[in-house]
């Protein structure tokens, strides 16, 4: 008879922690990890004691979080329904994220209220699955030259007041920001965004290299899916991208899946940036963990072939059919990344840039148990956890 359910353990794994890789357990005590111990001598009275898992060789890593992603299993944050909340969080749970940011699209202000309504309910309840931390509002202020696969009829100027409204209404919720640091009231904005603590992010915007400086002197710490819907990195004006690829200052997301950025130019972003400024998201819409065939994007049409999604008017990408664990595997097969240099892209990063750097985004004595536990080949999700708590078990 085990003496206490909330404690358990995990065995035969390799741990992630750091940069190093620890081969042996993991306990966790009421949703916090407790020890992580060196070695694979089994302690007989421990495993009577408490409910074990044996790794079978496999990995441990802390949770992933992913910061920018619109669905995923045939629903879409922009539903704005605790059904759709459950089926995506449900559905990224079983591909090792642990957190998340429910990111919207360039839609009316009404629609955007409903979302921020809707997360914020699904919050406070149970949240049985991947845990929503935020809101990550893509839009409406962006550029009408750079729309990408957003709804060009809603593209709005900057509205600080809009803004300033829903953080009223739903304070703490929106997390994050994406506007096109260009237009005339953004830095008013980024500056406001930064005060209160929420991440003001460049994307689909026509900004030159000098308004990407203004805009982080302002407060701006973020570029979305960098490479993608950007004014490109020219010798004389470096515009957007020379800016998010040589400041510092500035967090560069990642769509690792092949389609969105070349690997000869993920190489070469994760050569410019420090490894602590650049983070591995999916973007991955509705299509995600579904088959190809004719999907929607806020309002538009998207054709899914070959896992591609893709506006079918204009053919531009529509967001992705990425997981983090594909993200993650990618990054292993095209880089030099080690693996424990990897979890800090899809983990700590993130964590770090919502303030839960205390809390998650890395694996140890004190930290909520978010984990994720694979087999030796990163091809297969086993086991998720949130806070100690399995969100997802593979089928045996």
């Amino acid at each position: 008879m085990h003496e206490n359910p909330n404690k358990w353990r995990i065995k035969n794994v390799k741990i992630v922690v750091d940069t190093n890789i620890i081969e042996g357990s993991l306990l966790v005590d009421n949703g916090i990890i407790s020890a992580i111990i060196a070695g694979n001598t089994d302690d007989a009275s421990l495993e009577n004691a408490i409910p074990t898992i044996d790794g079978a060789g496999g990995w441990l890593l802390p949770g992933f979080i992913d910061i920018h992603v619109h669905g995923g299993y045939g629903a879409d944050f922009m539903e704005a329904t605790e059904e759709a909340y459950h089926t995506i969080t449900k559905f990224h749970a079983s591909n090792g994220t642990t957190r998340m940011l429910a990111t919207t699209v360039t839609a009316s202000p009404e629609d955007i209220d409903s979302v921020l309504h809707a997360a914020s309910a699904y919050m406070n309840a149970s949240m049985p699955y991947a845990a929503l931390e935020g809101v990550h509002l893509e839009g409406p202020f962006i550029s009408e030259l750079w729309p990408g696969a957003q709804n060009p009829n809603y593209i709005s100027p900057p509205r600080l007041d809009w803004v300033q409204e829903w953080n009223k209404q739903y304070p703490g919720k929106i997390k994050q920001l994406t506007l096109a640091p260009e237009k005339e009231g953004s830095l008013a904005l980024i500056q406001w965004l930064a005060e209160q603590g929420i991440v003001a992010a460049c994307g689909h915007t026509d900004a030159k290299y000098a308004d990407i400086l203004a805009a982080a002197d302002a407060g701006l710490t973020q570029a979305v899916h960098t490479y993608n819907a950007m004014r490109g990195l020219h010798h004389r004006e470096p515009g957007t991208l020379g800016a998010v690829l040589t400041d510092e200052r500035i967090y560069a997301e990642l769509i690792a899946d092949g389609h969105h950025v070349h690997p000869a130019a993920i190489r070469l972003l994760l050569s410019a940036k420090p490894s602590d400024k650049v983070i591995l998201i999916t973007d991955a819409m509705a299509a995600a963990g579904l088959g190809d065939g004719e999907y929607e994007l806020g309002g538009l049409v998207v054709d899914v072939v070959a896992g591609v999604a893709a506006l079918r008017e204009g053919g531009n990408l529509a967001g992705s059919t990425l997981t983090m664990i594909d993200a993650f595997r990618y990054i292993l097969t095209n880089t030099s990344l080690s693996v424990p240099e990897i979890s800090v892209l899809a983990s700590a990063n993130p964590a770090q840039q919502l303030g839960l750097k205390e809390r998650t985004g890395t694996i140890a004595a004190g930290k909520l148990a978010d984990l994720v536990w694979t087999d030796s080949k990163f091809e297969t999700v086993l086991s998720t956890w949130v806070q100690g708590r399995q969100v997802f078990a593979a089928e045996q």
